[in-house]
């Protein structure tokens, strides 16, 4: 069961079938890629859980795998665009000033005077770098901040709160 002190961490994504006896296309979200079978069992949105993961081959942009439970062409079909998850403790520990975007997602975001800016919701990467997606207190739209050093100097997941030092203007004046 995944809790807040164990949560879970989106380690790849299945995206069909490879093949026509069971086997999935695999694309890795870990530093070393193929690590993705040592993080057993993973989970799904849905609630599958694979307790295996046999990576069989590499293509283009990932790996052929055999998950426990898929045995045919359709069973792996019925995967595409899903995500996999893995726990949290499953995981090894970051690199100093490295995160797992589920250990950031929930932080109070502060800014370098104090004043509360938001709750970040989720990361984003759309390839240029990381993305900060921070609620904004009696706002319906969330603002993307930029995750970089000289936009959030300070992490502090012991105490839940990242102090921002974000441009003038991104965020509704009190």
């Amino acid at each position: 069961m995944t809790t807040t002190t164990d949560p879970k961490v989106i380690v790849g994504r299945l995206s069909g079938s490879f093949g026509v006896r069971g086997e999935v296309r695999l694309k890795s979200f870990c530093a070393d890629p193929e690590a993705i079978a040592d993080y057993t069992p993973l989970t799904t949105d849905t609630g599958l859980t694979f307790a295996q993961v046999v990576l069989t081959g590499q293509i283009k942009g990932g790996f052929t795998a055999r998950l426990d439970g898929v045995v045919t062409k359709e069973d792996a079909d019925a995967l595409t665009n899903v995500d996999l998850y893995a726990l949290r403790s499953a995981l090894p520990a970051p690199a100093d000033d490295e995160y797992y975007y589920a250990d950031l997602e929930g932080l109070t975001v502060l800014d370098t005077g104090g004043a509360t800016l938001g709750r970040v919701v989720r990361v984003v990467d759309h390839g240029a770098g990381d993305l900060l997606d921070i609620a904004v207190p009696g706002q319906s739209e969330t603002v993307l901040l930029p995750f970089t050093q000289a936009l959030v100097p300070t992490v502090d997941l012991t105490t839940r709160r990242i102090i921002a030092d974000p441009p003038e203007g991104l965020f509704p004046a009190p």
